[in-house]
């Protein structure tokens, strides 16, 4: 097993991750080892599935925490500063219209969630690097499509 590969976070990037950590190493991390307290006190462990449930969230907590860890130990920051303007980074929101008019804004980022792309995705693949105006493929696995860069912001 090889080193990690470092991930390219923008600074409020990073800060969402942190605060992710924060959440789960203390109220969260709190609560469960409450609720396994709280189930080892109703009896026999062997068939008590309150313990059982609450003993297989905190091995999913204690994996998240770990993930979580090794994601920002193994982090570089994105130095926004030095990004050309109109130019999709990490960061980036951009907006693309496909070959059918429809519209869509992305973010660049190693966070996942709702809007966002990663840049080892086929569309962060696609997009990384090009500017407004730019006609872009989308190698993607359900097939190729093609899209234009609309409009490209630093936030």
């Amino acid at each position: 097993m090889g080193e990690p590969t470092a991930e390219h976070l923008t600074a409020t990037q990073r800060a969402a991750l942190q605060a992710e950590l924060t959440e789960l190493e203390g109220p969260r991390r709190r609560a469960v080892v409450q609720a396994i307290k709280t189930a080892r006190e109703h009896g026999d462990l062997s068939e008590n599935f309150e313990y059982h449930a609450a003993k297989n969230e905190q091995g999913l907590l204690e994996a998240r925490i770990r993930t979580l860890r090794a994601r920002l130990d193994n982090s570089v920051l994105v130095d926004e500063s030095t990004r050309e303007a109109g130019k999709v980074g990490i960061g980036s929101l951009v907006e693309i219209e496909d070959d059918d008019g429809g519209r869509m804004s992305i973010e660049i980022s190693n966070v996942s969630g709702t809007g966002t792309a990663s840049p080892e995705s086929p569309l962060g693949r696609a997009l990384l690097g090009q500017a407004e105006g730019d006609a872009v493929e989308v190698d993607a696995p359900g097939g190729s499509w093609s899209a234009r860069i609309v409009a490209v912001t630093q936030p």
